[in-house]
């Protein structure tokens, strides 16, 4: 993708300011980036639009907290106040409904929305989507080094090296350091710094924040009958692997792939196959 021309905008949604950067025609598909720190949409999905745009209308956002967009995120209930803002994007946009692709972080939005207002969602592609049996077994190493990048000492070169080279990807010697350096600047906004988006639930009502945040306590999770492809990688030190099989055993509608030699970016790690399974899935006709 040619990053040298930066055509996005900017969106009223109500008190908020969401910035997107559009791509080709068609039906409409949001791309909904993961909650690493630096993260950005085109960032995410530098591997992926290109491909995406010749099929398709892309919607790439920067999600709430991350940046060109407003940074506040109601921690009470973070993937709650996510959908909200993602679906009164689409109505500030006319949009009747998207098909939408969510890492992570975006995932955990993009499956949030459908359950809140399933009329939005056409068709979900989820790579090692948030939210999905996280109150069942402790935080894995690669989130617990996430959760850390702004507590104690700060942010730093160092943490972000550490995080993507050794939890984000299966190689981490893939990543470009220009990748790196770029995920860093974003990282050390002041507001940024000041509020990170994504943190550990804390004070009287953590407990109800982390319940509200794990989908598979939620009785609706099993009525999200869109169709919903879960590719995830095998080798994922963020978001355990286990978590495909429980959204393929209770949605009805699911299919899952599992990625091999892969970890938490299936959609830049193995761009290409990626790619292919989107389209694919996002063309057909059931």
């Amino acid at each position: 993708m040619d990053k040298g021309v930066d055509t996005g905008r900017t969106v009223q949604v109500g008190n908020r300011e969401i910035y997107f950067t559009e791509f080709g025609s068609g039906p409409a598909v949001v791309l909904l980036h993961g909650g690493g720190p630096g993260a950005t949409g085109l960032s995410n999905y530098s591997r992926n639009i290109e491909a995406l745009a010749e099929h398709f209308r892309v919607l790439v956002l920067d999600m709430p907290g991350y940046g060109r967009s407003s940074k506040y995120i109601d921690q009470s209930d973070p993937f709650g106040y996510l959908a909200r803002v993602l679906g009164e994007f689409l109505d500030a946009l006319q949009i009747d409904s998207a098909h939408l692709i969510g890492n992570s972080y975006g995932g955990a939005a993009a499956l949030r929305l459908a359950m809140d207002r399933p009329d939005k969602v056409g068709r979900l592609i989820l790579m090692g989507p948030g939210g999905v049996g996280s109150t069942r077994a402790l935080p894995t190493k690669g989130l617990q080094e996430l959760l850390a990048y702004y507590p104690g000492s700060g942010p730093s070169r160092e943490k972000i090296i550490r995080f993507i080279r050794e939890f984000l990807v299966y190689d981490g010697a893939t990543v470009p350091d220009e990748v790196i350096e770029e995920r860093y600047r974003a990282s050390i906004d002041p507001e940024v710094v000041a509020s990170p988006p994504l943190r550990r639930p804390s004070g009287l009502f953590a407990l109800r924040t982390l319940w509200r945040m794990d989908f598979t306590r939620d009785a609706r999770l099993s009525e999200v009958a869109h169709p919903t492809l879960v590719v995830w990688g095998e080798d994922d030190k963020v978001n355990r692997p286990s978590g495909g099989r429980m959204l393929a055993e209770t949605m009805p509608n699911c299919d899952l792939y599992l990625v091999a030699r892969t970890g938490h970016w299936a959609q830049w790690e193995r761009a290409e196959l990626f790619n292919t399974l989107a389209i694919a899935y996002l063309r057909a006709e059931r």
